[in-house]
């Protein structure tokens, strides 16, 4: 474990990170959890251990996500199937989770309308909390849509979510009491800031929105008005220099920021809007 440590730190990521992924590739081979991973750890090693793990390990050193090794990331709570084909959840978008949880306490929505489904972590976590809520799931992608399938019936919600093949809420006459999205969100011209992870693996579709990273904003706050209910929700993410901006570009689609959220690193990360009636 500690020259896999120190190979990845060569390869330039940070040690803490380093040791992280060392940790869930090991595992990943063994099969093991943590805790098997710490009551077991004084045995032999297992036949056949070391060539997959250092294969694994040359993976991560050439900057190959974790997630598209092992082919798996949890988002709220629960293990999500990823693959190239879609962007890796990550622990931001859960705060879209949480605000819908918290903006429909009283009365849950139905139905959802999940824009850019991805893996579908948005959709199936929603279905999961809202246990009697229809989803409609959209993807440019049929290969995103296809792992989102997946995911939606391994967690028992694929007969409550529909998932379509369309550019953002094209084709749907449904109105919703919710909308919620993780929209391509990065400016073009910061391409070549993202870690290699993201900008050399990741799908640059579900990456970026134009030069400026608004693009899929200035598309979807127009046409979401029209497929939502009245005093129904669109929740958003936002990149980390945009909330101020896409409150702009909202206010001039005729909407009105009811509260947004911040991540662990006070960046506002959500944004949640109603119609602004006149």
């Amino acid at each position: 474990m500690a020259e896999a440590r120190r190979t990845l730190v060569a390869a330039g990521i940070p040690d803490v990170e380093a040791a992280l992924d060392a940790d869930v590739l090991a595992r990943h081979v063994l099969g093991f959890d943590r805790a098997a991973v710490l009551t077991r750890m004084r045995e032999p090693e297992l036949d056949g251990f070391a060539p997959r793990f250092t294969a694994l390990v040359k993976r991560r050193a050439r900057r190959e996500p974790v997630a598209y090794i092992t082919g798996e990331r949890e988002f709220w709570g629960v293990p999500f199937e990823v693959t190239p084909g879609v962007l890796i959840p990550r622990p931001e978008t859960e705060l879209i989770v949480e605000e819908a949880i918290a903006a429909f306490a009283a009365a849950p929505p139905d139905p959802i309308i999940d824009v850019g489904t991805g893996s579908g972590c948005l959709a199936v976590a929603l279905a999961r909390e809202f246990a009697h809520a229809h989803v409609i799931a959209t993807d440019i992608s049929e290969a995103a849509l296809e792992v989102a399938r997946r995911n939606a019936a391994r967690h028992g919600v694929g007969g409550r979510i529909h998932f379509l093949r369309a550019d953002l809420l094209e084709g749907i006459a449904a109105r919703a009491d919710l909308i919620v999205s993780n929209p391509p969100y990065v400016a073009s011209r910061d391409a070549d800031t993202l870690p290699p992870d993201v900008r050399e693996y990741e799908p640059h579709v579900a990456l970026f929105a134009g030069e400026e990273g608004l693009e899929t904003y200035r598309r979807l706050l127009p046409s979401a008005r029209a497929r939502l209910k009245p005093g129904g929700r669109l929740v958003v993410e936002v990149g980390y220099d945009q909330h101020a901006r896409v409150e702009a570009l909202a206010a001039g689609s005729g909407w009105r920021l009811i509260h947004s959220r911040k991540d662990l690193q006070d960046i506002t990360r959500t944004l949640s809007f109603t119609i602004d009636e006149p």
